[in-house]
């Protein structure tokens, strides 16, 4: 296994080790130096773990924590994944499959690949280990039990990215799993919010059973050997070995193609959105028009895209409800602009896929705007309009769920927030231009799940997106010292204004940069997939 193991590591590194080169040195950098960050945070909390359980005397706190520290653990490495929708590092199995490598050995090393969803987990498992071996009162055996711990976990993970892979490629349920997605993620809060929680509460006050698998490894790992604990840790193993290969070897026999096939309209119907698609041509002249149908049409076939947009107008209004408008918090200012936060958070959650990467989805196709008779001015403007377009749909969706659920909501709170959505918009739209541009990325559009959390996309949302809130902090400043809805819209007014010149500059800089780029941007999203996804 290991001499395939080697040759395909060896394949990804003459892969990374080619595009490297070609890329931007700086946007690396600031990769490198926010997982560094991130991650010496967690080999921080490895250390006050190891340092907690290395010490005798706090036996009785570590019997009581252990449970449920081993819980979370369990959740963070199978759930946060699916809701962060990254699915982590994986084997291209449909480039492997042609090579004469038995399925287990595949089964393996994708099972190594599912820690890439875990490392934040994994460190602090290896802190718990030091502090169990360094513990004079803790037998060595108790290792095992951390072994089979992350066995169990890597091998659920593998059989939960192999059903998930399966089931987001089919149209119809791709878009039930995101609204359960949706419920599960914004349950926590709902359930405090209406009082529910009290019985949760009470389980995990009461003694944890002795059947579920965290509990079996905290009191393994505690030194207190039951042959009940072993067993259940050991089942729980193998059951997750069972539904991780028997998944798997369903995902090897199974065709994408055909299933988006089966999914996709007999004949050659008009599509119900026609309308839609055709709003463009009403007002705007070639080829201007068809670029934006184009997008309009585009985006919304793409499965990454609808995630997204629909959890704008439902996770984004569940997610921040209970802090707006419970205890303490009710009719406080997040509750007065409860419309204007939920369109701030979507247009963060659409940013990857509207502003920060345009000609992502367009891959290999992107050649074509520099081979047409057409400026990429145009190109990027029609980018940009498809964009203004959902935002303003995405923000009505918004608005209609806060006016079922009867919110508060007034024709000057509906103002305010669709001139914030335009100013923070035109200031992100006119970043994003340039990001594109200049740190293009080929991203596949039939993935609902990004394979990595994007680095430096997140470089871009932690320093870029609180540069566009600048001005409206300003807004609301002026609010508040002219105690004055006219300040605020003034303020707002100057900032679209100013955002639009910084817009215009920015689109020239765009044009020049794409001419003098063009053919690293063209190499770049016409790059093949490597054998290991992500």
């Amino acid at each position: 296994m290991w001499n395939h193991a080697a040759a395909i590591i060896w394949a990804q590194w003459r892969i990374g080790r080619n595009f490297i080169p070609r890329s931007n040195k700086i946007s690396l950098v600031f990769a490198g130096i926010l997982n560094l960050a991130w991650y010496a945070t967690f080999v921080f909390l490895s250390v006050v773990v190891a340092f907690v359980l290395a010490r005798p005397d706090e036996r009785g706190f570590v019997d009581r924590v252990l449970p449920t520290a081993f819980f979370i653990c369990f959740l963070y490495w199978q759930v946060i994944p699916v809701l962060l929708a990254s699915m982590g590092i994986a084997l291209d199995l449909k480039k492997l499959l042609v090579y004469p490598i038995p399925h287990r050995e595949l089964f393996t090393l994708e099972v190594l690949l599912r820690t890439s969803t875990g490392i934040e987990m994994l460190i602090l498992l290896a802190g718990a280990a030091i502090g169990l071996v360094l513990n004079p009162k803790t037998p060595g055996w108790t290792l095992l039990s951390l072994l089979f711990f992350v066995a169990f976990n890597l091998l659920l993970s593998t059989g939960v990215r192999d059903l998930l892979v399966r089931l987001l490629a089919r149209k119809r349920v791709r878009e039930i799993l995101t609204l359960l997605f949706v419920l599960v993620a914004a349950l926590p809060q709902l359930l405090i919010l209406s009082g529910f929680h009290n019985p949760f509460h009470g389980a995990f006050a009461a003694e944890a059973s002795p059947y579920l698998p965290w509990t079996a490894t905290a009191r393994l790992s505690e030194g207190s050997f039951t042959w009940l604990s072993a067993g259940v840790l050991a089942g729980w193993t193998l059951a997750a070995y069972i539904f991780g290969r028997w998944q798997f070897e369903r995902t090897l026999v199974f065709d994408q193609a055909e299933a988006a096939a089966k999914d996709a309209p007999r004949g050659r119907s008009a599509s119900r959105l026609d309308w839609f698609y055709k709003i463009p041509n009403a007002f705007l002249r070639d080829p201007l028009a068809g670029l934006v149908e184009k997008e309009l049409r585009t985006l919304t076939r793409t499965p990454r895209f609808r995630l997204v947009f629909m959890m704008g107008f439902s996770f984004g209004i569940l997610i921040w409800f209970p802090v707006a408008f419970s205890g303490k918090n009710a009719n406080s200012w997040m509750g007065d602009n409860y419309l204007a936060l939920v369109s701030v958070y979507a247009l963060l959650l659409l940013s990857d896929t509207l502003f920060w990467n345009v000609l992502g989805f367009d891959r290999s196709a992107a050649q074509l705007y520099f081979l047409a008779p057409l400026k990429i001015s145009t190109v990027l403007m029609a980018k940009n309009l498809a964009a203004a377009c959902f935002i303003l749909l995405d923000i009505a969706g918004i608005a209609l769920v806060c006016t079922l659920l009867r919110l508060p909501l007034t024709p000057v709170r509906i103002l305010e927030a669709l001139a914030i959505a335009a100013l923070v918009a035109t200031v992100l739209v006119a970043i994003g231009n340039l990001s594109s541009l200049y740190n293009p990325r080929r991203v596949n559009p039939q993935r609902a799940f990004r394979n990595t959390a994007g680095a430096r996309i997140q470089v871009f949302v932690m320093l870029l997106f609180p540069i566009s809130l600048s001005p409206v902090a300003l807004a609301f400043l002026a609010r508040y010292a002219f105690d004055s809805e006219l300040a605020f819209f003034g303020v707002l007014v100057i900032g679209i204004i100013v955002a639009a010149v910084v817009y215009h500059f920015s689109m020239e800089y765009a044009v020049r940069m794409a001419e003098n780029r063009k053919e690293q941007i063209i190499a770049t999203l016409s790059q093949g997939e490597s054998l290991v996804e992500g």
